[in-house]
């Protein structure tokens, strides 16, 4: 997989792409990322990528032209093009398993008041994180990459992910190490009976005790 990522501020993803499985992967060539400066697109000659909006109100807006200029340099038949904005569809985990299947994503992090509506033209989906605002889409970037990456095959153990939170709409179940007696606490009994088939009925039975005390508009839509 490649993945490049549209960013005004480039210098956030250094520690993000030289540790823990992100790197990993990077070095077994599972995936490519790559990280483009918005304003090395730029046709002003002061590398401007932002203005007034116009009819008024506060803060900058992102221009169209290097935004369109540098999605079009990168963009290939195999190309989802994903632009990060609040207004976009709340992100989760079948959305990561969707976009894990890509052969290329292109991450568009949006900035200051926002882009230019025209900008939306060029996208295949509109991703939020949540129902919040952030300063930039770097961070959503990030999160995005990091749970497709993790997908990949040979990136982690899939075994790893299939038992992950979400996955079914179920939270995970409650995981245990040593010591088998911590302060008072115990690992359940029936962890330590070797029997996997009572291990795999206890965890699915937690797993769903889990979501319907913690979120049970996960249970809704099962």
């Amino acid at each position: 997989m490649k993945i490049d990522i549209l960013s005004l501020f480039p210098q956030m993803y250094n520690g993000f792409l030289s540790e823990s499985i992100i790197k990993r992967a990077q070095e077994k060539n599972i995936v490519e990322i790559n990280i483009h400066n918005i304003r090395d697109y730029s046709s002003d000659p002061h590398k401007k990528v932002d203005d007034y909006p116009i009819g008024g109100g506060s803060g900058m807006v992102l221009m169209p032209q290097p935004i369109f200029d540098a999605v079009e340099a990168l963009k290939t038949s195999d190309s989802c093009v994903i632009l990060l904005t609040p207004q976009g569809k709340t992100y989760n985990q079948h959305i990561a398993y969707d976009l894990a299947n890509k052969k290329h994503l292109i991450l568009i992090c949006g900035h200051y008041e926002g882009f230019d509506e025209r900008i939306r033209t060029l996208a295949d989906v509109e991703i939020s994180i949540g129902d919040y605002v952030l300063t930039g889409g770097e961070i959503p970037s990030m999160i995005i990459t990091d749970s497709v990456v993790r997908l990949l095959d040979g990136v982690i153990d899939r075994e790893s992910h299939i038992n992950d939170s979400f996955n079914n709409n179920l939270l995970d179940y409650p995981v245990y190490t040593k010591p088998n007696n911590f302060r008072g606490m115990e690992v359940p009994e029936v962890l330590l009976s070797g029997n996997h088939k009572k291990i795999d009925e206890f965890r699915k039975e937690q797993a769903i005790n889990k979501t319907k005390e913690r979120r049970p508009d996960l249970l809704e839509k099962s």
